[in-house]
């Protein structure tokens, strides 16, 4: 292990608008590294305080407005159903004609209110709830067409895009046939395009392992895939990378198989125990996984040798900037049962160097209070920085981080989906911006919805 300084912690105020009290809160870390390599060039200092909506939805800031594209238990516009519930991970790509394309996972267990319509030719589990729907907008965020993308799924939480312009949707579940009426075993990664779903059909990427998978993320120059997986009782997840048989070579590429590897930080057996940022490892080891598609036993809960394996608690969002990839922990307890606490932690690998950076920890010694505190799925925005979806308790926000580490709301959800006496919001997932950077689009969990918001992007 090798330690390299990085500076001090920064402090910033975030201001709630409408009158609300101010919400300080400090962050610690060298943001600079969490956009090194990418084509953003400035950063900026927010979009002022947040707007309360009138019709109750979505708070934004003075200039930006937000467009309601599709909403759980409408209609789908291919007549297959309605709007399935729980929409969660989502990327935009770029269509024929100025348009965009969304591609959205809906989490969906099988207690969920409304499932994603079983679709001949797209169905890998008639009893599975989950899946992916498909929207295409115009120019002006206007629907064009929604429809089922891959249904019979289960707890479809996050995934990424791959460079080939298909989505790669993450089942966060180790349900077995037999399990919760499940037909067939769950737990995998399933590629979809969007654009013609039934080029990728329902097919389960097996050799990439069956687990509670969360987010990936591709290494553009050689098609690694590295992978979370979101764990929050003990044992926790672990950290994975992916070396396909048929590394870059399109839609479909995936499924000749390829071999699954599990990070391992010598002398470092749980992430939460790493507090101090800019600490780097250095030699980080990459582990073959015994039985990736786990029909015995759970991946991390293997035998990784002597050794042993770096666990994590709720590895999450997972992303891709300059020659890195960028992973997330949301949070970790040691009351269940990890090494230490934090309200969340961004971490860097560099592949080349074999080198591991914790680059931002989020609390709990700063003055963060919030109801919920802990980041999930993360996107680059406008201008440099990032864009941040809260996942915890209490009213949720979109933050942004800037590349000098000011962080900003941009946007806040008004739906409380429980009572005045125990209020509860739905949390955002999903954030993504359209090609052109002039839309962000986002999801709320509960109830499903998906916004495209526009403004004064810088």
């Amino acid at each position: 292990m090798s330690v390299a300084p990085r500076p001090t912690a920064t402090r910033r105020n975030v201001l709630a608008a409408g009158g609300a009290a101010a919400v300080s809160i400090a962050f610690t870390g060298a943001f600079t590294e969490l956009f090194a390599g990418t084509s953003a060039a400035r950063g900026h200092e927010g979009y002022g305080p947040l707007v309360p909506d009138p019709d109750g939805l979505l708070d934004l800031p003075k200039g930006f407005h937000y467009r309601v594209l599709s909403r759980e238990g409408d209609r789908l516009r291919s007549g297959e159903g309605q709007v399935p519930s729980h929409c969660d991970g989502m990327a935009a790509f770029k269509a024929r004609g100025g348009h965009v394309r969304l591609v959205r996972n809906h989490e969906n267990r099988v207690n969920a209110a409304i499932p994603v319509p079983v679709v001949e030719g797209l169905t890998y589990d008639p009893m599975g709830k989950g899946g992916c729907t498909a929207l295409e907008l115009d120019g002006h965020n206007r629907v064009l067409s929604e429809r089922v993308a891959i249904a019979g799924t289960a707890v479809n939480c996050a995934g990424g895009r791959t460079p080939w312009n298909t989505w790669l949707t993450c089942e966060e579940t180790e349900d077995k046939a037999g399990t919760n009426g499940y037909t067939k075993d769950h737990g995998y990664i399933f590629e979809v395009d969007g654009a013609d779903p039934r080029r990728t059909g329902a097919v389960p990427l097996t050799a990439m392992g069956r687990f509670q998978h969360e987010a990936i993320a591709v290494d553009p120059r050689d098609g690694t895939v590295y992978e979370t997986e979101d764990a929050f009782e003990k044992p926790f997840g672990l950290f994975y990378r992916f070396l396909p048989e048929k590394p870059l070579g399109g839609t479909g590429s995936l499924r000749a198989g390829g071999r699954l590897e599990a990070m391992r930080v010598p002398g470092v057996p749980d992430l939460s125990a790493v507090q101090e940022t800019g600490t780097v490892f250095d030699g980080v080891e990459w582990v073959p996984v015994p039985d990736p598609r786990a029909v015995e036993t759970p991946i991390r809960l293997q035998d990784f040798g002597r050794k042993g394996i770096t666990h994590g608690q709720k590895l999450e969002g997972c992303y891709w900037g300059g020659s890195c990839v960028y992973f997330v922990s949301s949070f970790a307890h040691s009351a269940e049962g990890s090494a230490a606490d934090h309200y969340g932690q961004v971490w860097r690998y560099d592949p080349h160097r074999r080198r591991l950076t914790l680059v931002v920890v989020f609390g709990p010694d700063t003055d963060l209070r919030l109801p919920g505190e802990s980041p999930d799925n993360i996107t680059l925005a406008p201008g440099g920085g990032l864009m941040v979806c809260e996942d915890g308790g209490g009213a949720q926000h979109v933050f942004g981080l800037t590349r000098r580490g000011e962080v900003y709301p941009m946007a806040r959800g008004r739906q409380n989906i429980g009572t005045p006496e125990e209020p509860e919001w739905g949390e955002f997932a999903g954030v993504t911006f359209a090609p052109d950077y002039g839309t962000m689009y986002v999801n709320v969990y509960t109830p499903g919805t998906t916004f495209a918001v526009t403004g004064p992007w810088h």
